[in-house]
């Protein structure tokens, strides 16, 4: 049974993503939350869906609400043991100290929160029903995916379930051969590639920081011979990016001439994210949307990082108007501007936000020197892109 045909799926007509972008999303989001202090105690998903309708841009017929995926369903990935724990956690609202060193739910910053089991249930939906529904091809949007950290047996970085793994090896399921999985979140996709070692139908790229936790995505590490790791500096600009996207990644991509590419777009890589240190405008987001989307007949984009409400949800209301080509105003309407000036941020650069952050999408873009590192970095890959 597919996810689409599954009891817990919402009774909808399924819009068909060939025709015009699908946006998925749920309410789930709106009300949950990871805990007062937790970096993902800020809204995010329902704020870029608040977003993204406020401009005009979310026609009710291309909406779909994410099924929460079945037991059955994320067996496909993860231990069953593992998941009755998860299930256990949410009814309890604890773990016993051998739960917590087991599967790490209750630690290391994955806390026991109300939807602890439902929550990632419905990533994990949303982002296989949308893979599912690009069968035929097509263009699909689900900013509540992305929870790339995601291990078989445990939580890891945030992330109980492996949202993007399950979705990848539903289009492998679905006979598909070539498929990218192109990551840009300030932390290393290391769930995924882990997933996907050793398997020649999976591409996995992923541009991070260096050495930020994990610690893991040196460039030297190829994943079995299917990973291909782009370690960034501190304060990697905009210009840096498009190096790194002409002279590497959109070659490389070319080459695979891939049958489907997942996009994890975190947001945490823009300079304003309290939890890193990159430098990036949410141009450079939305520049990598506009470039892949030439690339391959199915194109699935999911969030995944973002700790700063008010930049995560502009970044990904900007994704959702470069899948569809609309123009981004300088000055956004006053119902989007209300959705902003609604949101609250409990750190420093809440106290006293920037007007921009209120009235605009776009960044001013950050533009700098290309260091000789990153061009070293695409160096790298100079010759097998040119084979």
């Amino acid at each position: 049974m597919s996810i689409a045909q599954s009891h817990n799926a919402p009774n909808q007509t399924l819009p068909d993503p060939t025709r015009q972008p699908v946006f998925v999303t749920s309410e789930i989001y709106r009300f949950s939350t990871y805990g007062p202090k937790h970096p993902l105690a800020i809204p995010r998903v329902s704020s870029c869906t608040d977003l993204v309708r406020a401009m005009g841009w979310l026609n009710p017929a291309i909406v779909v609400q994410a099924p929460m995926a079945q037991v059955s369903q994320l067996t496909r990935f993860h231990d069953p043991a593992y998941l009755a724990a998860l299930q256990q956690a949410e009814q309890d609202q604890s773990v016993s100290d051998a739960v917590r060193t087991r599967y790490r739910i209750g630690a290391d910053g994955n806390p026991v929160y109300r939807e602890v089991f439902s929550r990632p249930a419905t990533s994990a939906g949303g982002t296989m029903l949308a893979a599912n529904m690009l069968a035929h091809g097509g263009i699909i949007h689900c900013p509540g995916g992305g929870t790339h950290h995601g291990r078989p047996d445990r939580a890891s970085g945030f992330c109980y379930l492996n949202d993007p793994v399950l979705a990848i090896l539903q289009w492998l399921d679905l006979g598909l051969r070539r498929i990218v999985y192109l990551d840009i979140d300030a932390h290393h996709g290391d769930g995924v590639q882990d997933a996907f070692h050793n398997e020649p139908r999976v591409l996995c790229i992923s541009v991070h920081e260096a050495g930020r936790w994990p610690g893991t995505g040196l460039a030297s590490d190829r994943g079995g011979g299917y990973a291909r790791n782009f370690p960034v500096p501190q304060g990697f600009n905009d210009t840096e990016m498009r190096h790194l996207m002409h002279h590497a990644i959109l070659p490389m991509i070319e080459r695979a001439q891939p049958e489907a590419i997942l996009l994890q777009s975190g947001a945490d890589a823009l300079e304003e994210d309290p939890l890193a240190r990159l430098s990036l405008s949410n141009n450079a987001h939305h520049s990598v949307v506009r470039a892949i989307m030439k690339l391959t007949p199915r194109l699935l984009v999911v969030g995944g990082g973002g700790y700063n409400p008010y930049t995560t949800a502009r970044c990904w209301a900007g994704i959702w108007a470069a899948l569809n080509d609309f123009p981004i105003p300088q000055q956004i309407p006053k119902p989007a501007e209300t959705v902003l000036r609604a949101l609250v941020y409990n750190r420093a650069a809440g106290r006293n936000p920037p007007e921009h952050w209120f009235t605009t999408l776009q960044d001013q873009p950050r533009e700098g020197p290309v260091r000789q590192e990153i061009i070293d970095l695409a160096a790298q890959f100079a010759d097998e892109v040119r084979q």
